[in-house]
């Protein structure tokens, strides 16, 4: 079985690929195959296994072998084929296209203004703030070190405007805390999130 996974978003499409091969399998790197290197790939077999797993970076790319694929559409392999960008103009991916599983990654944009909210919320209601981070969390390309790096510009702002303010300066005591905190141990970056959001409504 051949799958096919493409677009920029390769962290979830890494993930699905985890998922469809499991956490052993071989890596090929398309660049420098030949077409006689293919019936190895697609229907070799090892000393181990009748059934491979096999991930091809960018097999699309080497305008050598991508023609060649219609001809291993039958593989007892489960492959999977790792693709920045399917060309669907292509007289092969028009054959293809029907015959082999093609899942697309595209990276949403996601509006700066949402977590800028979450921090402004939390100031005056914690849980409804921790509510919408959960939106956040759940998306694999966020990362809780990024997010208190963006709360951090809000957190310098307000202090900057009020230096002798006791919230403010709690504020950024609280945020260099767990700033720290998610860099230096193995605690749940985004729990650490969390519980400042919570003590930002109890300032």
């Amino acid at each position: 079985m051949i799958r096919i996974f493409t677009g920029e978003d390769r962290v979830r499409a890494i993930r699905d690929i985890k998922q469809f091969l499991g956490d052993d399998y071989e890596v090929i790197e398309a660049a420098n195959l030949t077409p006689s290197d293919l019936p190895s790939i697609f229907r070799g077999t090892t000393l181990f296994a009748t059934e491979r797993r096999i991930l091809i970076r960018d097999f699309t790319l080497n305008s050598a072998v991508y023609p060649e694929l219609v001809k291993y559409l039958d593989t007892p392999h489960l492959v999977a084929l790792l693709e920045t960008k399917l060309d669907k103009r292509s007289a092969t991916y028009k054959c293809i296209k029907d015959q082999v599983s093609i899942t697309e990654y595209k990276v949403a944009e996601k509006p700066i203004g949402v977590k800028f909210d979450i921090y402004r919320i939390a100031k005056r209601d914690g849980k409804k703030a921790i509510e919408m981070l959960r939106h956040i969390e759940d998306d694999p390309t966020e990362d809780p070190i990024m997010f208190v790096g963006l709360i951090a510009s809000q957190v310098l702002k307000e202090f900057a405007a009020r230096p002798q303010g006791i919230k403010e300066r709690e504020c950024l005591k609280a945020l260099a805390a767990v700033d720290l905190a998610t860099k230096t141990t193995n605690l749940d970056g985004w729990l650490l999130v969390e519980s400042f959001l919570l003590r930002m409504s109890k300032l």
